[in-house]
């Protein structure tokens, strides 16, 4: 393996997969071990995937894997306190925005971090979670309602008024 380049594409790939982890889990322990299994299991198979995206795959990885630990524990994770600087440098939008995320379903925070904070096309979203494009769209628009009329927080936080 290129130990060297394994460790470049780690080290910019890192910091996306933490921040998408944590929104997906409010939790900042799980989501460093969430990625810290991505990149090892990237690790494992770099041969095959740094001509390809492994970015693509460990992303997979991440939300595969918080899906299963979401199963397995059958609630939604409760949020806790991010560090100041770790995942975002203005904590009260931090705060705002996953106390915001938390009143999503699984499967509508997952496929809103994907599409519109990570900026997966419907497709690319559809891939990672294994589901329909109509899934997406259905679950996307799901969210947003939800977050109009359940968030006004948001509205707040971006300067607008419901």
């Amino acid at each position: 393996m290129d130990e060297a380049e394994f460790t470049e594409w780690a080290s910019g790939a890192e910091r996306g997969l933490l921040r998408s982890a944590w929104l997906l889990t409010g939790d900042l322990h799980r989501s460093q071990d969430l990625v810290q299994e991505a990149l090892v299991k990237v690790a494992l198979r770099w041969r095959r995937l740094r001509e390809g995206n492994p970015t693509a795959y460990a992303r997979t990885i991440v939300f595969r894997d918080a899906a299963t630990w979401w199963r397995r524990r059958r609630e939604h994770p409760v949020a806790e306190p991010p560090q100041p600087g770790s995942v975002s440098n203005d904590l009260e939008t931090s705060l705002v925005v996953m106390r915001a995320l938390q009143r999503l379903t699984t499967a509508q925070r997952a496929v809103l971090v994907l599409r519109h904070f990570n900026d997966l096309s419907e497709r690319e979203t559809a891939a990672v979670l294994g589901v329909s494009v109509g899934t997406v769209k259905s679950q996307n628009a799901a969210a947003l309602a939800r977050l109009r009329t359940g968030a006004p927080e948001l509205l707040d936080l971006i300067g607008r008024t419901s």
